[in-house]
């Protein structure tokens, strides 16, 4: 079992404050011969809106010297944490779990955009 991130009980607590219900902690997963762990799994059953709507959530907290060696870290688990919902818990979306600091400074530059941007 993998160290949990230093955020790991912030962003479970505010799910929970949300009204998200914890299934998983961590969650885990084996397609094709390979063991997976998600940080945490929650679904909701209070807003319309979100009516049995299932999450994953990686937590990473880019702590690192360099700002882009984490990302390529975090883009990559998120890539194949993401592969391997699609295939074994398709209804289940992934959401990746960052301090605003890190979204300000890094994931509002034009790079960080482009290379998430999800194609038509």
């Amino acid at each position: 079992m993998a160290a949990k991130d230093i955020f790991h009980t912030s962003v479970k607590i505010a799910l929970q404050k949300e009204n998200w219900v914890i299934t998983d902690d961590p969650l885990r997963l084996e397609v094709g011969g390979t063991k997976f762990e998600i940080d945490l799994g929650a679904k909701s059953l209070l807003a319309a809106e979100r009516q049995g709507k299932k999450i994953g959530v990686e937590i990473k907290s880019f702590l690192g010297e360099s700002p882009l060696t984490d990302y390529h870290v975090a883009l990559g688990q998120f890539l194949n944490y993401r592969l391997a919902l699609e295939i074994s818990q398709p209804d289940r979306i992934l959401y990746l779990a960052i301090p605003v600091r890190t979204y300000e400074s890094f994931f509002q530059r034009e790079f960080a955009q482009l290379s998430v941007e999800i194609p038509n």
